[in-house]
């Protein structure tokens, strides 16, 4: 019997083994799931409780063209309600909280500028086309800022635009024109942000426990802490075949034999390796040690084999790949109360909101709430993140990178501008906890073809790489969908079934997306 391995535990993993089972018709005992961590679920990962802080790295946007994603949470029962899956459950969330920004930037002075406006001068436009219609080859180890000039970054559509999906200047042309094609029926709504979807709690309890929860009643083996340092490879052959995989638990050398007919399914690199936690009182210290075994395993395997890519281009600059998060818990309704007086609408019902004068580029969050599944009444939680953790702040004149979490907050309520004794009182009901990620946008950086392996790469008789920093045609990094889409194309194809992902939606394609977008390029 076929044995199937998989290193890591995020999202695409668990696909993975969910697509195993459900279409391959694979036993569950017969999956294995390694995890170098404590913890399952990848970059999904949002734990702790009223008394002592809520706390997560970062909160994932959906639209109605994650095919990928949503098929695979069709499969799998809610945790709220059993008798519904987890996408009709995501489905009745989005339907009672849909999402109208009546408010998405807010000047240095407290005021809302008119975000309808995109801003763009003709040169912008041009630019904005051209890369949409420019081959990719054409953008290899190109900068966003090589493609625009500089009036382009001053537009309130690139404010809206790189906030929602966390795109700095300084990134990888060629991930920024994928962004546009992708996600151009977007356009028309850059403003409004109607069209994106939330879960109905943060994903770690909407999607991971159920997901977890269903593997293992499917008697799939996890297996953590347990780090993966390498493959052992056939020799005397041009094909690639894992024989082996050597491992470490509790810091004891392990080798598990892998036959000819087993399959291993390997996350290389991690957006969320090596990050930290702070807290009130503490900064979130920045780890600069590199020690992830996403990142080891994906460097050694990729030595001296081209075919599996070059981590070098994603995770050696992380001045350019880093930024800082923060989760706040609220034990008095005061800020949510303030918030949706300024924002004119109830928690949940707008979208992101963005300082755009701020140094660090603040972006917050207000969630309909219970935000967490175990979040008792009277307790409010909120997010955001900075995306210049490098530059003093406008208020509290240290970089992002050396604040409290208090120090975090009182920016972010200077630049609220409300009452002394208000933004006093909020203080003294918050717990904010910071979150530094060196390798958050690493999947962003500046790259050329052949950086990222094939999600099967030529020649693999039974290995596929999984997650963020595999290659997928047009489809774009940063998403859930990316990481599921990836496990299908290698079930599917290491399986050998005659099935496909669905296809990435192309609103290119669309006449009507393409009037809109052009009327929204004239705003």
């Amino acid at each position: 019997m076929s044995k199937y391995y998989f290193v890591g535990s995020g999202i695409a993993s668990l696909a993975g083994a969910v697509i195993l089972i459900r279409d391959g018709g694979v036993a569950g005992e017969d999956i294995t799931i390694f995890e170098e961590a404590h913890a399952l679920g990848g970059a999904f990962d949002a734990h702790g409780d009223a008394e002592h802080g809520y706390y997560m790295s970062g909160s994932r946007m959906f639209e109605a063209y994650y095919l990928c994603t949503f098929d695979l949470l069709a499969s799998i029962p809610s945790i709220s309600n059993p008798a519904i899956s987890v996408k009709e459950e995501t489905d009745q969330a989005n339907a009672k909280w849909p999402w109208h920004n009546k408010v998405r930037l807010v000047d240095r002075n407290g005021n809302v500028p008119d975000f309808h406006k995109m801003g763009f001068a003709e040169r912008d436009r041009i630019d904005l086309v051209k890369i949409i219609a420019e081959p990719e080859i054409m953008l290899d180890g190109k900068r966003i800022t090589d493609c625009f000039g500089p009036h382009f970054f001053e537009t309130n559509f690139w404010l809206e635009w790189c906030t929602l999906f966390a795109f700095e200047r300084w990134h990888s042309a060629i991930e920024f024109k994928r962004y546009l094609q992708r996600f151009i029926h977007h356009f028309s709504t850059i403003d409004t942000q109607e069209g994106v979807y939330r879960s109905l709690y943060n994903q770690y309890d909407s999607m991971i426990v159920p997901l977890v929860r269903w593997l293992k009643d499917h008697e799939v083996d996890f297996r953590y802490p347990v780090r993966v340092e390498d493959l052992v490879f056939a020799s005397g052959t041009e094909a690639t075949t894992v024989t082996g995989i050597a491992a470490s638990n509790a810091g004891e050398a392990e080798h598990i034999p892998v036959a000819p007919t087993d399959q291993v399914f390997v996350t290389n690199g991690s957006m969320t390796a090596d990050k930290t936690f702070g807290s009130m009182s503490a900064a979130a210290p920045f780890d600069r040690h590199g020690q992830s075994g996403a990142w080891r395993l994906w460097e050694t395997l990729a030595e001296g084999r081209p075919q599996f890519g070059n981590p070098a281009a994603f995770n050696q600059v992380i001045a350019e790949s880093s930024w800082i998060s923060y989760t706040v818990t609220v034990s008095d309704p005061l800020f949510f109360t303030l918030m949706e007086k300024f924002s004119k609408q109830p928690a949940g019902a707008g979208g992101l909101i963005t300082f755009k004068d701020s140094s660090w580029l603040i972006t917050i969050s207000i969630y309909h709430q219970p935000f967490f599944a175990d979040q008792q009444e009277g307790v409010f939680v909120w997010w955001g993140y900075g995306l210049f953790h490098d530059r003093p702040g406008d208020y509290v004149k240290k970089p992002m990178l050396e604040c409290t979490g208090a120090e975090i907050l009182e920016e972010v309520l200077g630049h609220l501008h409300f009452a002394e004794a208000d933004a006093t009182a909020i203080l003294a009901a918050s717990n904010c906890i910071p979150c530094t990620m060196p390798y958050i946008t690493s999947q962003f950086m500046v790259r050329k073809a052949g950086d990222r392996p094939e999600v099967v790469p030529a020649g693999s008789t039974n290995l596929a790489f999984l997650g963020q920093f595999s290659e997928q045609a047009d489809d774009v990094v940063f998403t859930v969908e990316y990481s599921v889409r990836s496990a299908m194309t290698a079930v599917y194809t290491l399986l050998g079934l005659d099935k496909t992902a669905p296809p990435v939606h192309k609103g290119l394609h669309s006449p009507q997306v393409i009037v809109d977008a052009i009327r929204t390029m004239h705003r």
